[in-house]
């Protein structure tokens, strides 16, 4: 069972290679995840995801891949 982690940070939309959504945490490390939820797509949206790392090769070469197990929204 892969171990959760817990990200504190913001949501972030990278226009690279075509655009995608990620999280940027408190301590400047970016975040990929492979299944963001449409609720969590506001850029500056401050957020606290549970999450597992995931191995996986994408097109977005930014941040490590993750997928969110929970999360919850912060006000600013």
């Amino acid at each position: 069972m892969a171990k959760k982690i817990t990200i504190i940070g913001k949501v972030v939309y990278e226009n690279l290679e075509g655009g995608f959504w990620g999280i940027k945490d408190e301590k400047g490390n970016n975040w990929l995840p492979v299944n963001m939820p449409e609720q969590l797509k506001h850029k500056g949206k401050k957020v606290e995801i549970i999450a597992e790392r995931v191995e996986m090769m994408g097109i977005a070469m930014w941040g490590e891949t993750i997928k969110i197990k929970g999360f919850s929204t912060m006000t600013p």
